[in-house]
């Protein structure tokens, strides 16, 4: 039997290889290997980041179960850009808290290694293993202050939780492989184009859906999100809204329109309710926080529930909106957490709003940094976040989905109210004692999502175009 052709993995199989280096570098070294570890994981991630981009054209290895085209070349940038910011978040503020250990960028290159596989998986199979080394890796990362009794709460949360989505995937997967006979995607579109699915089938695509909603943290399975936000440290939290956020969606994306789209108008009316829920829920849970770490959370809800506005279109249109939308919420989630780890007083980290009283004052620029991310998540015009619900929004007013774009705006509005509710604190409240200065990792990562917001703003059409045409490979 020939052998499958590497080419299209190699950024896969250069990871891989390179946290097994890893791992004996620190088994060798132990902590003093920390903080090479680090540049390795960054040196990595780069190597990864350029092979990405130099790919090109649709190509499908390992038997049809992996598949390297525009859309997986997107997101994965995506994924990476979101590794390596989490790397920089972490570094200092682990080590700072006395919990930083050389295994913690092995997890994380790991869990990017799972999340890489899941954008690319052509089949179901392929699907769960990427799945599960990302999960693995993540249990481990949630419950990484392992003597702090919230961060081993939301680590067992999360894997509980974690175990059953995974198994409710695999039950759906089992029943669309007993409905179908086949596993690959290209073959489950093939056996449903006929445009009716049948009960089995679609019970299947039921278990699937609740499956890969956990991942996005979508209602009704959003129950971990505030809780391990909350309880893991801050710097995983940042990790956890954005790396492995964007491989979920993905995922999402491929399973629903690359393997059902024959059976669209099956699982059009699951996702429309999920993306519903998640608006609602996220906009009037975030409300009553003081936390800035559950607020963020419950955000992220929202957030999950307007990119999945894109996909209940099922079209192009609504595909480029959703790896629009999923872009901006990358820089400005990561931008937000910066500003986050910047909140130190005393030698101790602050997680309440009223801490950041009158910071105006005390420090204008990370101020500005925050109110533009905060801004930006509430889609006010022209900032980046205005154009990601546009785009979601127009494409669902194309599909003639109205309800959908209609409870989409309202929810916005709502949104806008705990959003310009910090900015207020920020610029009109008394002024409270300055914060400690922040890490430099920190402060070049919120510089440079405030740039990638700001330059969207201004010149939003490269992302829009890039994103356009990475859409039309799955169709």
């Amino acid at each position: 039997m020939a052998l499958p052709a590497l080419g299209p993995a190699l950024p896969e199989i250069i990871l891989a290889i390179g946290a097994i280096t890893m791992v004996l570098i620190g088994a060798i070294q132990g902590e003093r290997a920390t903080r090479m570890l680090e540049g390795i994981a960054l040196a990595l991630f780069a190597l990864a980041l350029v092979l990405v981009l130099s790919g090109e054209g649709k190509l499908v290895t390992f038997n049809g179960g992996f598949i390297a085209d525009g859309f997986a070349r997107f997101m994965k940038v995506l994924t990476l850009l979101g590794a390596a910011g989490a790397i920089l978040l972490s570094a200092d503020a682990l080590r700072r808290a006395g919990s930083m250990r050389f295994e913690f960028p092995i997890l994380i290159v790991l869990a990017t290694v799972g999340m890489m596989m899941m954008i690319s998986a052509n089949d179901l199979i392929s699907l769960y293993v990427g799945l599960e080394l990302q999960s693995l890796a993540l249990y481990v990362v949630a419950a990484f202050d392992r003597d702090n009794t919230r961060s081993t709460e939301a680590g067992l949360k999360y894997f509980v939780l974690g175990a059953l989505s995974s198994g409710m995937l695999l039950y759906g997967a089992s029943l669309v492989y007993g409905f179908t006979g086949t596993v690959t995607f290209p073959g489950i579109a093939a056996a449903t184009q006929g445009g009716h699915a049948g009960l089995g089938l679609i019970f299947g695509i039921v278990f699937i859906a609740a499956g890969v909603a956990f991942k996005i943290s979508a209602v009704p399975f959003h129950m971990w999100t505030p809780d391990v936000y909350e309880g893991a440290p801050t710097p995983v939290a940042a990790f956890f809204a954005s790396a492995p956020k964007m491989a979920a969606m993905a995922m999402v994306v491929r399973v629903f329109v690359g393997a059902f789209p024959g059976a669209i108008h099956d699982w059009q009316q699951i996702i429309i309710f999920i993306s519903i829920a998640s608006m609602a829920l996220g906009a009037f849970a975030a409300i009553g926080q003081s936390n800035i770490k559950r607020l963020l959370a419950y955000s992220s809800i929202a957030n999950m529930g307007y990119a999945l506005v894109g996909l209940a279109t099922g079209t192009a249109g609504g595909v480029q909106g959703v790896m629009v939308y999923m872009a901006i919420y990358l820089a400005t989630t990561l931008g937000a957490f910066a500003c986050v780890l910047m909140m130190r007083r005393d030698g101790q980290p602050v997680e309440d709003i009223n801490e950041l009283a009158g910071l105006s004052r005390t420090n204008p620029w990370m101020a500005f940094a925050l109110s533009m991310m905060m801004f930006s998540l509430a889609g006010i015009p022209p900032l980046a976040g205005f154009w990601a619900k546009f785009y979601v929004f127009l494409a669902a007013i194309d599909a003639k989905l109205y309800t959908l774009a209609v409870v989409g705006v309202v929810t916005s509005v709502v949104g806008a109210y705990y959003y310009l509710r910090l900015v207020k604190v920020i610029y009109f409240d008394e002024a409270k004692p300055a914060f400690e200065k922040a890490d430099l990792g920190v402060r070049a990562v919120l510089l440079v999502c405030a740039l990638f917001v700001l330059a969207l703003s201004l010149l939003p059409a490269p992302l829009f175009n890039s994103a356009a045409a990475a859409a039309k490979s799955l169709f």
